[in-house]
C-alpha cells in the first residue's frame, strides 16, 4: 500500500467521529426545538381553551389517588431508613441519636420528598401516559381526532397536564409527612427517643421556607414528567415495538432531567432564600 492510500485512510479515521458527532448535535437540537414548540402548544390551548372537568377528574384519580400506595410505601421505607442511619452513626459518634428529627425532616421535605415522589409517578404515571398515547398515535386515532375536527393537545395533553401539576405536588406533601412519621416510628421504637424530642427537632429548625424549596420542585418535577411523556407519546412510530421504545424513553430521559434539574433549582432557591 503506497503512502497515498495509508494518509487517506488515516484522514477517514480521524474525520470519522466528526460527522457522528454532528448528527448527534443536529438530532439534539431538533429534539429541543420540538419539545419546545409542543410545551407552548399544550400551554397555548390551557389558557385559550375550556377545559373537560370530568376529563381532568379522571386523570386527578389516576395520577394522585391511585399513585397514593406506592408513594406511600415509598416515602415511609425511606423515612424509616434515614432515622434508623442517622440515629446508630450519630450514636457511633458522640454516644447519643443527635437531631434525628431535623435531619428526616430537612430531607424529606427538601429533597427525597420531592425526589422520590416524581420519581414513582415518572416510573407509574409517566409510563402510563406514554404507552396510552403511542398507541393511539400508532393506530392513528390521533389522526382520527383530527378528522373530527378536535385538537389531541387539547383532548389528551391538557387535562393530563393539570392533573399531574396539580396532584404532583399534593403527593409531595403526602409523602413528606409520611416519611417524618416514619422516622418517628423508628427513633421511639429502635433509638429510644422522646416523640416529644423528635418533633421539637423539627419545628425549632424548620421554617415555613424550608416546606416551599421542596414544594416548589416538585411543581417543576410535574412539568418535566408530563411534558416528556406526552411529546414521547405524541411523536411515537414503529408500531408495538416503537410504543415500547417511546414508553422506556419516557421514563429514563424524566428521571435524568429530575436529577439534573434537582440542582439547579436548589441553587436557584437557595440564591433567592427560598430554603
Amino acid at each position: 500500500m503506497d503512502k497515498h492510500k495509508v494518509n487517506k485512510l488515516v484522514i477517514e479515521k480521524i474525520n470519522k467521529p466528526v460527522p457522528f458527532l454532528g448528527r448527534k448535535i443536529i438530532k439534539f437540537s431538533c429534539n429541543i426545538g420540538k419539545i419546545s414548540n409542543f410545551t407552548m402548544r399544550i400551554f397555548r390551548w390551557i389558557f385559550r381553551s375550556n377545559w373537560d372537568k370530568k376529563e381532568i377528574m379522571d386523570q386527578m384519580v389516576r395520577v394522585g389517588v391511585e399513585s397514593l400506595p406506592v408513594t406511600a410505601l415509598t416515602s415511609i421505607s425511606t423515612g424509616m431508613v434515614l432515622a434508623l442511619q442517622t440515629g446508630y452513626s450519630f450514636k457511633n459518634i458522640f454516644n447519643e441519636p443527635l437531631y434525628v428529627g431535623s435531619i428526616v425532616g430537612f430531607s424529606m421535605v427538601k429533597e427525597l420528598g420531592p425526589t422520590l415522589t416524581a420519581m414513582v409517578i415518572s416510573g407509574r404515571v409517566g409510563a402510563s401516559i406514554t404507552a396510552e398515547i403511542g398507541t393511539m398515535k400508532v393506530t392513528e386515532q390521533l389522526d382520527a381526532l383530527y378528522t373530527l375536527g378536535s385538537n389531541p393537545i387539547k383532548y389528551l395533553a391538557v387535562p393530563r397536564f393539570l392533573a399531574c401539576v396539580t396532584m404532583i405536588p399534593l403527593l409531595t406533601i403526602f409523602s413528606c409527612f409520611l416519611g417524618i412519621l416514619g422516622g418517628l416510628f423508628v427513633s421511639v421504637s429502635k433509638l429510644g427517643i422522646p416523640s416529644t424530642v423528635y418533633w421539637n427537632d423539627i419545628l425549632d429548625f424548620m421554617e415555613l421556607t424550608d416546606f416551599f424549596h421542596g414544594l416548589i420542585k416538585s411543581f417543576f418535577f410535574a412539568i418535566i414528567i408530563v411534558v416528556i411523556s406526552c411529546y414521547k407519546g405524541f411523536f411515537t412510530e414503529g408500531g408495538a415495538e416503537g410504543v415500547g421504545q417511546a414508553t422506556t424513553q419516557a421514563v429514563v430521559v424524566s428521571m435524568v432531567l429530575i436529577l439534573v434539574s434537582d440542582y439547579f433549582l436548589s441553587s436557584l432557591l437557595v440564591s433567592f432564600g427560598i430554603g
